[in-house]
């Protein structure tokens, strides 16, 4: 297949004409952080002078640590080391492309000695320069220079030959990089949604499962019962009798479903709860399922009880009720003695629907930032190679 007009193939892929790929160390200088020697114990203060070693190069922005800061004085001393807005800073150990710009905030902290110092050229958008190194496919380079390597470990040389595409224009790098940035704009408006939803789906199960507040209609008094009265106790049983590629059910563990089944163990709505290990995690199911290492509890006592005590079951700290040293186990009867108070069933499944609604809410936030998350990935994949070009 031949390329596309405009375009031209070349050592990292096809590229736009007016494109090239060019060495990094041909538009950047780079500076690693001091060796760990430099630093003393007595340099360390709280609430000090930022470093920024790997870990806090979090999602592309820098999250500094107040306990690893130092004095103004060492960072004076260190002042090669110290970043300078408009840099790129990048980890240099672990995990590969973990970088980022250096903010205006940010400017004076010092470069880690786990860290090092991109600084671009006048023909270098920095923000650009972010991205590429963030990017999959460079990493992989990064990753193929570094085999027969115990530990990849960045070094000057390796970042100065990276192979880069690099638009001719440094105001088309800026366009790139300003489309990415409202991409992550964005993701972090959705995120910071999701956590708002999480949080009040939190303080409306503190609430209503609890009898401090109540919905419109209801004022019976709530009655303290064991949780036997509301839900039979049924164990899970081993699978491999009806595991089946193409099975109609879903096999449910302590984690969530782990395969498929050609039968199912039971089809009214349940609360399942491991019996070993994962022991604080319940789940729901309202559909045919099969179940394996846990303890199921399903509404023949009280219909429709199942997802309120779900909900009511997601409150209660599973970790007291452990029976065993080693992996933390549950046994049937402590649940079942363990008692709550609870309001009649209409009231429950008054309360289930609103809980319900909420959870639909932050499924809906959870695709669409999904979703998000995925177009930023093909912008990257189609802006940093030129395959679309912004006006």
């Amino acid at each position: 297949m031949g390329v596309m007009l405009g375009y031209k193939q070349t050592e990292v892929g096809v590229i736009p004409e007016d494109w090239n790929v060019e060495k990094l160390g041909s538009h950047a200088t780079f500076r690693t952080g001091p060796f760990g020697s430099a630093l003393h114990k007595s340099d360390y203060v709280y609430g000090g002078v930022p470093i920024i070693n790997p870990m806090q190069i979090v999602d592309g922005k820098l999250v500094p640590t107040l306990r690893m800061t130092i004095s103004a004085s060492a960072a004076q001393r260190l002042s090669e080391f110290r970043l300078c807005a408009g840099e790129v800073v990048i980890g240099r150990r672990g995990d590969m492309g973990r970088c980022a710009v250096v903010e205006p905030s940010a400017d004076g902290w010092l470069c880690g000695t786990g860290s090092m110092i991109v600084r671009p050229k006048a023909t270098l958008d920095g923000r650009f320069v972010q991205r590429v190194l963030s990017d999959t496919r460079t990493v992989a380079a990064i990753e193929a220079a570094s085999v027969g390597t115990t530990m990849i470990n960045l070094n000057q040389g390796t970042l100065s030959n990276l192979l880069i595409p690099l638009p001719s224009r440094r105001a088309e790098q800026a366009s790139i990089s300003e489309a990415l940035s409202d991409a992550d704009a964005l993701i972090e408006s959705l995120e910071q949604l999701l956590a708002k939803k999480r949080q009040i789906k939190q303080g409306a199960m503190q609430e209503l499962l609890t009898g401090k507040r109540r919905l419109p209609g209801f004022r019976d008094a709530w009655k303290l019962k064991p949780l036997g009265s509301f839900l039979a106790i049924r164990h899970g049983k081993s699978q491999h009798e009806v595991e089946a590629i193409d099975g109609q059910y879903p096999i449910l563990a302590t984690g969530g479903a782990i395969g498929r089944a050609s039968a199912y163990l039971w089809a009214q709505p349940s609360v399942l709860i491991g019996r070993k290990g994962t022991i604080d995690r319940p789940q729901y199911m309202d559909a045919p399922f099969w179940s394996v290492d846990t303890l199921f509890y399903s509404d023949v006592h009280a219909p429709n009880s199942a997802k309120f005590l779900f909900y009511r079951f997601c409150l209660i700290q599973w970790k007291q009720y452990n029976e065993a040293s080693g992996v933390p186990s549950l046994n049937a009867k402590t649940i079942e003695q363990i008692e709550i108070e609870a309001p009649q069933p209409d009231e429950q499944a008054a309360i289930a629907s609103v809980l319900t609604d909420i959870d639909r809410e932050i499924q809906a936030l959870e695709g669409k930032l999904t979703k998000a998350r995925q177009i930023k990935q093909g912008m990257m994949q189609e802006l940093l190679t030129g395959r679309i070009r912004l006006v």
